[in-house]
Formats: C-alpha cells, sequence, structure tokens
C-alpha cells in the first residue's frame, strides 16, 4: 500500500457526508475543515422537508455544536463566510432513490463533482421498527451505491457499518466481508428483496386490522427481532447493517468500496478537543444511571472485553483509507475494523473501577443540592440471576402491598400496573443488551494495521490522522476525559 499526504489528498476535493447530522458525521467534517481548510466542498446530506429546514439544522445541529468552537476561534469573523464557502446543505432522504433531492441543479453538479462519498446515515437504535431500519441500514445504502454510480469523477465510496454485524460470534473477529445471503446460523434463504416484501406485506396487515401507531410500532419491532433471530443476529440494528454490506458487496460493479467497522464509539480523545460527545450512547447510559444513584446491579461478565474506540480515531482512520485507496481501487470491498480489542483491551471490570473512583470524588448532584453516594453494584453474573433478582423486588413490592390501607388500594394497584410495565420495559432493554454484556469476541484490526504501518513508512502526517488505540492510557481517558465529558455534554 502506497500513501501520499492525506492533507495533499483533500485539497480542492468535493466530498459528499450522509446522515450529516449524526455524531461521526460532524467530526468528520469538522476534522476535514480544518485540517484542509482548502477543501473544495463538503455536501451535507439531511432530513429535512425544504432547503430552509436544511440550514436550520445546519445552524442548530452542526455549526451551533461546541464542537466547531476550535474552528470559530481560528477563523474568527471570517467563520461564517468559509462555512458559506465550503458547506453545501441540502435536504434529502436515504430511503429514496437518488437521495431523495429534489433540488435537480444541484444534484447534476454532485454528479459532476464529486470526488469522494462517506455514507454515515444510519440508524443506530437497536430496538427499532424493522420497517425504518431495513429502509435506512440497508436500502438506503443500494441507493447510495446507485447514486455513485451516476458521478462523473467519483474516486471512492467509504461506508461506515459497525464491527458488531458478526452477531454474537466469539474469538478473533476476522475483517471478512458479507455476502448475499450469507446468514451466521447457516440458516438458508436470506433475501434482500423478500424482506422489503415482507415489511410492506406486516404493515398492510396492520393497518387492515386497524392496529393503533403505538401497536404497529411494537409490532414492527418484535418483527425485526425475529427476522434477525431467524438468521442469527441478535437484533434489528446488526441484521440491517450486515445486509447493508450485502448489498455493497452484491451490487457494487466498478465502483471503489471502503468499509469501516468501528466497535463501541465514544467521545473524542484530543480533538477538535478532548471529551466530546453527544446523546447517551452504549456504556455512557451505564455511567450516567450509576452516577444519579439509580444503577443499583450490572447484569455481565466483568471480565469480558468491551471494545471502546474513541471517535476521533475512527475519524481519522476513515479518513486515511480515503486517501489511501481513492486511487488503488479494488475488486473486493476493502474492510477496516477500528476499535481496541486485540491491542489494547478494556474490560467491564475496568468500567466499573472508574465510574466508583470518579463518582466517589465527583459526585452527581442532584436536584436539591445533595451529592449521591456511589456505592459497589451488585455485579449478576448470568440471566437466572437477573431474573431471580427481578422477582424479588417484584415480590418485596407485592408484600408491601398486603400491609397497606385499604383505602389506598386504587392508587398502588395503579403503582402495580405502573411496575409492571417497568419490569417488562428492562427486561427487553436486557435481551436485546445480553449480547454485548457476555460478548466474548475481540476484533482482529489487521487491515487496519496494515494501514498505520503504511501511513507510518510513508511519512504522512501521523501527528494529525492518528488511530493507534496503544496510544490511549484508559484510566486517564476515563478518569480525565470521557467521564467528565459525558457529564458536561450529555447530562445537562
Amino acid at each position: 500500500m502506497e500513501l501520499e499526504s492525506v492533507l495533499k489528498f483533500l485539497e480542492n476535493k468535493s466530498i459528499l457526508i450522509t446522515g450529516a447530522t449524526g455524531f461521526l458525521a460532524k467530526i468528520f467534517a469538522e476534522k476535514v475543515l480544518r485540517a484542509q481548510p482548502k477543501v473544495k466542498k463538503l455536501y451535507l446530506l439531511l432530513r429535512a422537508n425544504d432547503e430552509k429546514s436544511a440550514t436550520q439544522r445546519l445552524n442548530n445541529e452542526i455549526i451551533g455544536k461546541d464542537l466547531f468552537k476550535v474552528l470559530k476561534e481560528r477563523l474568527g469573523a471570517s467563520f461564517g463566510t468559509f462555512v458559506r464557502e465550503k458547506l453545501s446543505v441540502m435536504a434529502g432522504d436515504i430511503t429514496r432513490e437518488d437521495l431523495g433531492l429534489k433540488d435537480l441543479k444541484l444534484k447534476e453538479e454532485m454528479l459532476n463533482q464529486l470526488d469522494v462519498i462517506v455514507n454515515l446515515a444510519a440508524t443506530t437504535n437497536f430496538d427499532e421498527r424493522y420497517d425504518i431500519s431495513l429502509f435506512l441500514n440497508t436500502v438506503g445504502v443500494k441507493h447510495c451505491l446507485n447514486f455513485a454510480k451516476q458521478c462523473q469523477k467519483l474516486k471512492i465510496l467509504v461506508h461506515v457499518s459497525t464491527a458488531y454485524v458478526s452477531g454474537e460470534k466469539g474469538g478473533l473477529i476476522l475483517e471478512n466481508p458479507y455476502h448475499m445471503g450469507d446468514t451466521l446460523n447457516g440458516a438458508t434463504g436470506l433475501d434482500i428483496d423478500n424482506e422489503v416484501r415482507l415489511v410492506e406485506a406486516k404493515l398492510k396487515q396492520l393497518q387492515a386490522e386497524e392496529a393503533s401507531e403505538a401497536e404497529i410500532t411494537l409490532a414492527m419491532k418484535d418483527f425485526g427481532i425475529q427476522r434477525a433471530n431467524k438468521y442469527g443476529w441478535p437484533n434489528t440494528y446488526v441484521f440491517t447493517k450486515a445486509m447493508g454490506e450485502m448489498v455493497l458487496g452484491h451490487l457494487k460493479e466498478n465502483v471503489n468500496v471502503v468499509i469501516i467497522r468501528p466497535t463501541i464509539i465514544t467521545s473524542t480523545y484530543k480533538e477538535p478537543f478532548p471529551g466530546w460527545v453527544e446523546g447517551l450512547r452504549t456504556i455512557d447510559s451505564l455511567a450516567v444511571g450509576y452516577g444519579k444513584g439509580k444503577l443499583t446491579c450490572f447484569l455481565g461478565d466483568l471480565e469480558a472485553v468491551v471494545d471502546v474506540i474513541p471517535a476521533d480515531l475512527v475519524v481519522n482512520a476513515t479518513i486515511v483509507a480515503i486517501a489511501a485507496h481513492a486511487n488503488q481501487p479494488s475488486s473486493e470491498n476493502v474492510i477496516y475494523q477500528v476499535g481496541s480489542s486485540v491491542r489494547n483491551p478494556v474490560r467491564y471490570s475496568n468500567l466499573q473501577d472508574y465510574g466508583f473512583r470518579y463518582f466517589s470524588k465527583k459526585p452527581w448532584i442532584n436536584k436539591d443540592g445533595k451529592p449521591i453516594k456511589v456505592r459497589k453494584v451488585l455485579v449478576l453474573g448470568d440471566m437466572a440471576s437477573f431474573r431471580r433478582y427481578m422477582s424479588v423486588r417484584y415480590l418485596l413490592f407485592l408484600k408491601g402491598l398486603e400491609l397497606v390501607n385499604t383505602a389506598f388500594c386504587q392508587y398502588f394497584q395503579g403503582m402495580y400496573l405502573d411496575l409492571n410495565r417497568k419490569i417488562q420495559f428492562v427486561m427487553r432493554l436486557v435481551e436485546l443488551y445480553r449480547p454485548y454484556l457476555f460478548f466474548k469476541g475481540v476484533f482482529d484490526d489487521m487491515n487496519t494495521e496494515r494501514l498505520r504501518l503504511a501511513a507510518k513508512e510513508s511519512g504522512i502526517e501521523t501527528d494529525i490522522f492518528y488511530f493507534d488505540p496503544k496510544s490511549i492510557n484508559w484510566d486517564e481517558y476515563f478518569m480525565s476525559i470521557h467521564i467528565p465529558g459525558v457529564v458536561k455534554y450529555v447530562s445537562k
């Protein structure tokens, strides 16, 4: 692999970023603008009814974020002019042909000018409705690929997937592609067009039965899990992302495709500043719940590896991969797994320790202005233990009802029904996340390591586009960067 300057490659390039309001997409856009202000244009595709709404989302959800404060400070009064010159925002929808673009003039401009497409549009919700997840994570990839085929000078299409397309597989998980019809359990008959037909038929059935919107939502969520489980995937999200990769492999033709598979993405390590994060991600919900004193037990294997990777390392790996492969097309999709589990692993026991130490020193302040004291959580090592734990709490509640004056029966009956709903909700979440709480796999990143070595040997800007997880001191990162970042940017 031969690498030239990444900064030189980015100069005068036109790049389309789908899913532009997403966490990773914003960090990608900011890094390109800050590292190479001579980039020609970033086209940002986001969901909106019209250009006015798209511009409002650009201002409120992208450049209005703290993420851009370093660039704003650097450019000063010229920031507005720079943004207008470098960013072109458009209303669109990846679930539709031609990305749902209504501005035909802008569409023609992109077809003639685009050098790179980075597909970051996706739903990452494990418990999403199957119709939404399928059309975003699978059919949307097909539309993005078809658009790429129309581009006159496109050098590369980068698709950001997830390392967890591997399902519940244990051991060393390789950077291998998925081919059309592949399944994780050996079941046959997986056909994406048929999945679309099944979804459409299911929706028609529910509408004919005059199901409410809430009933349709729950039914479509259950349907997605059912279809995923049928072929060996634990949830709708990773199933539809895996099918998205199959689409790329099956229909790519002459398009140069690179697939990035990040693991669990966390707050920024260094740039544009340490600790920026947006939204409660998987492990962050545990941290917030624990800090607020609401997480009293933990279900999982404390010795299991939890593969986390800071967002700026994922973005840097993506940019270097673009520069490396833009002029070196491959007949096969090139896959890069970007994570830490092989080279610098973190375990759940580490996360438990970081949380206890951090919130013991800097306790969460409740609404009354009082600090919340945290304790070591009860660790439940299997699902049977968790079910027993929930049953005991439920029985204690019922026992308490027997002691209550009958005058309050109606009130406590409402509490009883509410507790029932909460238990059902918790059990659903536990079933969704169970595969990852007991995950036994580690993600091979040999391709990504080769990319790192090629960058180092070529003498390119490794200080600017760093992505080696070995460089991270996890103790320092979680105690001084990540948990403070979650508290500052998410909990507010």
